[in-house]
């Protein structure tokens, strides 16, 4: 998805999600072959499985017939009125079709602090392609990143217990923070040139880590999660280590939006001013160096 690496059947899982929760694969409709998005992804067919499985166990999938691809399932009533609500979901499944609602605007703006733009870099996956095929034709898109800085003594990830492995979880931080936010960038610029797009993206470093992340979607709604800390198990550099880290993809997003009333109004407003007085003062350049 980003030319990088390959995605994993969970990050497959996740794109595929959001496209149903944005109606773009709508109930009724075919998935598409296996064939189809193992080229669109550039997985093998097992990954493509793995996360038809895993819709499937979620009930988005209708059951299959031998050799035919399965079908999008009709909503349920609960989720039309989890819908409705516009509740808090988890960021795998929530944050998609809201950066997809955001990029409805002539001018989008997105503001973002997070540990890194793994999550993000999914979730403009599906806008991208709408403007790339026509279906979506903003006049301009500026985004800005707020994420550790390079050398910061992280909070987490780090090893559970004080060991020589810190070194190494810290650069497998820093490779992912660099080829993620890479990414990123490189697929909203390639806007610029493509469709004549006018484009910014703009990282700076925070002098912290972040215990939450944030996304300020066209100074009008505010999604907000906290990093819960787990302790797990990671194999780094073929070993397993005994990390306290955080998954993004499983954090709650709780929205807040400007016309939900005086509190929700107040939280993104001052949402912005936090986000803005952080950018302004104490963030510094961030490059995304290897």
């Amino acid at each position: 998805m980003n030319g990088t690496r390959k995605p994993s059947a969970e990050e497959v899982a996740d794109v595929l999600r959001a496209r149903i929760r944005a109606g773009t694969l709508k109930a009724g409709d075919q998935m598409p072959t296996q064939a189809r998005l193992v080229k669109e992804f550039g997985v093998e067919r097992g990954a493509i499985r793995r996360a038809v499985e895993r819709l499937k166990g979620e009930g988005l999938l209708t059951a299959v017939t031998r050799g035919a691809p399965p079908r999008i399932a009709a909503p349920s009533s609960a989720d039309d009125e989890a819908a409705a609500a516009d509740g808090p979901q988890q960021t795998a499944a929530g944050l998609g079709p809201k950066i997809l609602a955001a990029f409805e605007v002539p001018d989008v703006r997105i503001d973002a602090l997070c540990l890194t733009a793994e999550s993000l870099a999914l979730a403009l996956a599906e806008p991208l392609q709408r403007i790339r095929s026509g279906r979506l034709a903003p006049r301009s898109v500026k985004v800005r990143i707020l994420l550790p800085g390079r050398h910061l003594d992280l909070a987490f990830p780090r090893p559970a217990d004080d060991s020589e492995d810190a070194a190494q979880v810290h650069e497998r931080w820093l490779h992912l923070r660099n080829i993620q936010g890479g990414a990123l960038r490189h697929n909203l610029l390639a806007m610029r040139s493509t469709r004549d797009l006018d484009v910014e993206v703009t990282f700076k470093a925070l002098p912290f880590t972040p215990p939450v992340k944030i996304y300020l979607l066209n100074e009008a709604e505010v999604l907000f999660a906290y990093y819960t800390v787990t302790r797990r198990e990671e194999q780094i550099a073929g070993s397993p280590v005994e990390l306290f880290d955080v998954l993004g993809s499983d954090s709650t997003l709780f929205p807040f939006t400007v016309d939900g009333g005086v509190r929700d109004e107040a939280f993104v407003a001052q949402s912005a001013q936090w986000f803005e007085g952080i950018w302004t003062t104490v963030a510094t350049d961030l490059h995304l160096e290897p």
